[in-house]
């Protein structure tokens, strides 16, 4: 059934003051996002492919630090766990997130890594070409062990996990079975943005968010229907029963672009939330703002929809910026007003 429930500005204000308090880790693939800006006015007589003229260039954390990053842009003050090289991009990365006010004592050295630098071109603010430079190798054991044990030292004070797994080798079975049995153990939210290449064991986690695309290959089924109305779309609805039954999140958040985001849980009716977006200029990141939300506002004691309606308004005002971007809780609450 769609939702019909609208969150009150002040409730939003509420829940954004309360997330405040909260101690939120996140864990996963960090990346350094680069952006070359320019502008076109010819084509390459090279190549049938169009000549940026260079104007400037900017540099955000991407991947799981850009989870921690919307998380910081919200009030939270978040610690970040992951893997980085003994290079350039892993000092730029680690300013960068000093400024956004964002603990990276958890980044462990590995020298024979590359810290991920993803180079966006963009041109007239469209993206026309992305170039990636990484590592994808798994953590060796040592690395892993250290990365775990620093994890550890942070629980007793933690209210809630997210996992971000970009296929960067950080996030592994071994890290998923630790973190689900540590945070089991303490009650300790744990969310859980999924990369479904790598086949991992996600059962039993506290909140799975997948993308359309992710949501059939995690179930194994095939997308051959497309319905504007995702309560209408029997092959979607089949998938979300499957994940549901096989895997047993306590919420699976399904983000459906411009269609909103479906909320879902055993025993109870999916809902659909439509998306609020008014213009969509880059969905870069807008996945890493869905669970950044989402968890705070669970941590600061929202029910599910509500964190999925403060999560989906969150997703709107990103999308209407160019390049990976935040929401500030001003222009959040702002949002609701409207």
């Amino acid at each position: 059934m769609k939702s019909s429930v609208a969150l009150k500005p002040a409730r939003a204000k509420q829940l954004l003051a309360a997330a405040e308090r909260s101690r939120i880790l996140v864990v996963g693939d960090v990346m350094l996002d680069q952006f070359i800006w320019g502008g076109v006015s010819r084509i390459s007589p090279e190549a049938p492919v169009p000549v940026v003229e260079f104007a400037r260039e900017s540099y955000m954390p991407g991947g799981a630090a850009n989870v921690a990053r919307n998380l910081s842009a919200l009030g939270v003050k978040p610690q970040l766990f992951g893997a980085v090289g003994r290079d350039a991009a892993a000092t730029q990365l680690r300013k960068l997130l000093g400024q956004q006010s964002v603990g990276c004592a958890g980044l462990v050295v590995s020298p024979s890594r590359h810290t991920t630098i993803k180079t966006r071109i963009v041109a007239q603010q469209q993206q026309v070409v992305r170039v990636d430079r990484e590592s994808r190798g798994d953590l060796n054991g040592v690395l892993m062990q250290k990365l775990l044990a620093a994890i550890r030292a942070e629980l007793p004070r933690v209210d809630a996990i997210i996992v971000g797994d970009y296929g960067k080798g950080v996030v592994t079975q071994p890290l998923a079975d630790e973190l689900r049995n540590l945070c089991r153990e303490r009650g300790i939210w744990l969310s859980f943005d999924p990369k479904p290449v790598h086949k991992l064991n996600l059962a039993e986690l506290s909140l799975i968010t997948p993308n359309r695309k992710e949501t059939f290959e995690l179930s194994g089924l095939t997308d051959d229907t497309k319905n504007s109305n995702p309560l209408a779309d029997r092959q979607l609805m089949r998938a979300t029963e499957k994940l549901l039954a096989e895997l047993r999140p306590a919420v699976l958040l399904i983000t459906l672009g411009e269609l909103g985001m479906l909320v879902c849980q055993r025993g109870e009716k999916t809902l659909h939330i439509p998306t609020v977006a008014r213009e969509v200029f880059d969905v870069s990141g807008a996945g890493d703002t869905v669970i950044a939300t989402f968890t705070l506002a669970i941590t600061a004691g929202a029910s599910p929809l509500e964190a999925a309606l403060l999560a989906n308004h969150a997703a709107s005002i990103v999308v209407g910026k160019v390049g990976t971007a935040t929401a500030s809780a001003e222009e959040l609450v702002a949002s609701f007003k409207r």
